[in-house]
């Protein structure tokens, strides 16, 4: 019978202990969870938390108007004027203007860069004509097709582009996994493309049917519309998580959590002495569980607001440099780099960055642009996007009737100190959308023809 009682015992301080590991766990995941979310996502969350607890109440300031019954609140209108300040309209242009600014310095080729961002309508295409472009501004075609190359090296893939066909072409410069022969379906086939003429297709290419299928397939994911996504029907807002703010005095940096970010959730004191009189054991347990709810929900906010904050401030020290002049490219800086600084697991610092936005002089950026890889330590760990951005440099002066070469913009980069074989140029180059040297002197001799016409 004690052996019995024994084991029940026993039975009990196991199942006890498996639903103590099951709350920590689910707490944890709560964490994890808050950390990941976007401010956004953390008012919805909340607002959840609002109707499954009846002892939270959260002040929705990010919604109020300042007025109740008719009666004006000047402190509440000017915390939302404030609010309202932070947040940025994430159109393509502010999309595409904030790329620029995080990966080129600024020069009067930048400038060009800027105003044909400017240029490109709601769809991604750039609708301007270069000839009257040029009588106006007497700008040099040259700068203006460096810039055009710039601009359609951004992201989304296919922007900037002045024809369907050469928005296709773009996307599949970006893409992976291309099929073979895609490119030149687009380039010298396009006709039969839109008519969709396969057997031609097939025929002239010297490709089975299957394969033009495949191609086919490929061109069909394409985007028609590369700014579509951008557009007023589906305009997001992002709100900002961290406000950087430099001191005249003294030159440093302040890094704050925004109050959508870092909202303050209150407990109905009152309410819940109310029910704490009542002897039934069930109410207990229940204001018990709520309670704790309540207090876990205060922590788990407050420690992703501090996460966020440590991670924005190494971000800051580390890219100091832009914060204080707006101009690219930035440093090194990893994910690993930050979560050794910080003691944290890499998976941490990720969730910290992914979906976070900040706000400086300069304009509103996501977290997770400021990071960038380096390359080896021969270079001093300069990063793949200043070297990238030497090549955007050599390859906009250079003489279009005689372009670099790879191995050339190798000598190039030497002359300033940064060793990089002529594998790593052409990978760097592709990834920029750039191409070869005989590539590159094609696209200016059509460009001329044109002109001609």
């Amino acid at each position: 019978m004690n052996g019995v009682q024994e084991n029940q015992k026993l039975g009990y301080g196991q199942i006890q202990k498996q639903v103590q590991k099951l709350a920590m766990t689910q707490q944890m995941q709560q964490s994890i969870q808050l950390l990941r979310y976007s401010s956004e996502d953390l008012v919805s969350f909340l607002k959840q938390k609002e109707l499954d607890n009846p002892f939270i109440f959260i002040k929705d300031s990010f919604t109020y108007t300042g007025e109740i019954s008719g009666i004006k609140n000047s402190q509440s209108s000017i915390q939302q004027f404030e609010f309202n300040s932070d947040i940025k309209k994430q159109s393509l242009y502010n999309y595409l203007i904030a790329q620029i600014k995080l990966t080129m310095r600024k020069t009067d080729l930048r400038s060009w860069v800027i105003y044909l961002a400017g240029q490109v309508d709601q769809n991604g295409y750039l609708k301007i004509d270069f000839d009257e472009l040029i009588k106006r501004t007497k700008v040099e075609k040259v700068v203006l097709l460096d810039a055009l190359t710039l601009l359609q090296q951004l992201d989304p893939p296919g922007v900037g582009a002045r024809s369907l066909q050469e928005c296709l072409l773009l996307q599949i410069q970006d893409a992976k996994d291309v099929p073979q022969k895609t490119y030149e379906v687009v380039q010298k086939k396009f006709d039969y493309l839109i008519e969709h003429d396969w057997k031609k297709i097939t025929e002239e290419l010297n490709i089975t049917l299957e394969e033009t299928r495949e191609i086919f397939e490929f061109i069909r994911k394409l985007s028609a519309s590369p700014g579509g996504s951008f557009n007023q029907e589906s305009t997001t807002y992002v709100y900002p998580d961290i406000i950087v703010t430099r001191h005249a005095e003294n030159s440093e940096f302040s890094i704050k959590a925004t109050k959508r970010s870092n909202p303050t959730v209150h407990f109905k004191k009152e309410y819940y002495d109310k029910l704490k009189n009542n002897d039934d054991q069930a109410v207990a347990n229940f204001l018990k569980e709520k309670k704790k709810d309540f207090q876990e929900l205060v922590r788990d906010i407050e420690q992703r607001n501090q996460t966020v904050v440590k991670v924005a401030q190494i971000i800051v020290e580390q890219q100091r440099t832009f914060f204080e002049t707006g101009n690219g490219p930035l440093k090194p800086l990893l994910l690993r780099d930050v979560a050794q600084k910080l003691d944290m697991h890499e998976s941490t610092v990720s969730r910290a960055v992914n979906g976070k936005y900040l706000r400086c002089d300069y304009g509103v950026f996501e977290l997770k642009g400021f990071l960038r890889r380096p390359i080896s330590s021969k270079n001093n760990n300069i990063s793949v996007e200043i070297i990238k951005e030497y090549i955007r440099k050599f390859i906009a002066d250079e003489d279009l009737k005689k372009p670099f070469s790879d191995v050339k913009l190798c000598e190039k980069l030497r002359e300033v100190q940064i060793t990089v074989s002529r594998r790593a140029i052409n990978k760097y180059r592709e990834e920029m959308g750039i191409g070869s040297s005989i590539e590159r002197k094609k696209k200016y001799e059509m460009f001329n023809k044109k002109d001609e016409k």
